[in-house]
């Protein structure tokens, strides 16, 4: 009994999101369509950007940075998803649940960043118009996008190892639908106080400082919209900065919910739920609320694809 303690696991299994099967089988079409959504948008972007050069500007090269962010992140959690909504036994090895830690870590930490330099972007576009094209240069927007990437592989680093590097023995069912650090820390056969502060110093750094910086740029624009003269103008930055805000509010308050609390041992159905909003559901909304609504690109689709 004492040597099979003391046997690491090998394995998990993965409750996912509902034992009933007529409910997966639903779950399976909503998430199916959600996934072909979330790659054919993005994938549009990244297409359109490249092959248009009217969208060769730092808005867009952003956004397709933020598209290809979005395709790792839901392609490193929903294949396996939809595939565990077909079979019995959703098991999954604890290889396979490190590289699905690491992509899904990487995309998500780099997504955050990248959302705080768009913001960046619009501020300066709208209150520093004048002086955009000397600060947004070529060379500016491929270090802002460098230092993205770099960030969230940063974060990676520390979150996964102090996840990973725990002994994992005995109970072997997460209680969750992909390898997420919260979900994994509550099987740790030791104390997690050190993982659970790196988590959340890791909150800290990119979550609350990207949103800090966010709330700030909009504040900006939102100040310089009131004192412009043009109705039309006012509505059109208020309807923009709205629907960028939605982003926001659902990316980083489901994400802050998730990482920036105590580390309880028992996840309830709820936080599965909001794992949703961050994990799923942003990755698909993104491209439909940042662009294919962009007469810039729509004009580019039409001519792609030989739509005059």
């Amino acid at each position: 009994m004492g040597k099979e303690n003391q046997t690491y696991l090998t394995e998990f299994i993965l409750l996912g999101l509902s034992s009933d099967q007529h409910t997966q089988v639903l779950l399976f079409v909503v998430f199916l369509i959600i996934y072909l959504l979330t790659v054919s948008g993005n994938l549009l972007i990244i297409v359109l950007v490249n092959a248009d050069s009217r969208l060769h500007t730092p808005m867009y090269f952003f956004l397709k940075n933020l598209s290809f962010a979005d395709l790792c992140f839901s392609t490193s959690i929903v294949p396996q998803m939809l595939l565990h909504f077909l079979v019995m036994r959703k098991t999954i090895s604890f290889a396979r649940c490190s590289i699905q830690m690491v992509f899904f870590l990487v995309a998500a930490a780099t997504e955050s960043s990248l959302l705080a330099v768009m913001s960046y972007d619009r501020y300066v576009a709208v209150c520093k118009p004048l002086h955009y094209s000397t600060i947004m240069t070529q060379r500016s927007c491929v270090q802002l996008a460098v230092v993205s990437w770099v960030s969230g592989a940063f974060v990676c680093l520390v979150d996964a190892t102090f996840t990973l590097c725990l002994p994992y023995q005995g109970r072997n069912v997460i209680n969750h639908y992909f390898c997420e650090p919260p979900a994994l820390l509550k099987l740790a056969s030791t104390d997690t106080y050190k993982a659970e502060m790196a988590l959340f110093s890791m909150g800290v750094v990119i979550l609350l400082a990207h949103v800090s910086l966010i709330l700030v740029s909009y504040y900006n624009i939102l100040s310089t919209v009131l004192r412009m003269q043009s109705g039309e103008g006012r509505f059109k930055v208020f309807f923009t900065c709205g629907s960028h805000l939605t982003v926001v509010i659902f990316y980083y308050g489901s994400t802050i919910f998730t990482y920036m609390r105590p580390n309880s041992k028992k996840m309830n159905e709820g936080d599965k739920v909001i794992s949703v909003f961050y994990s799923v559901i942003t990755s698909m909304m993104n491209p439909f609320i940042y662009s294919l609504r962009n007469k810039d690109v729509k004009a580019a689709f039409r001519k792609a694809f030989g739509r005059q």
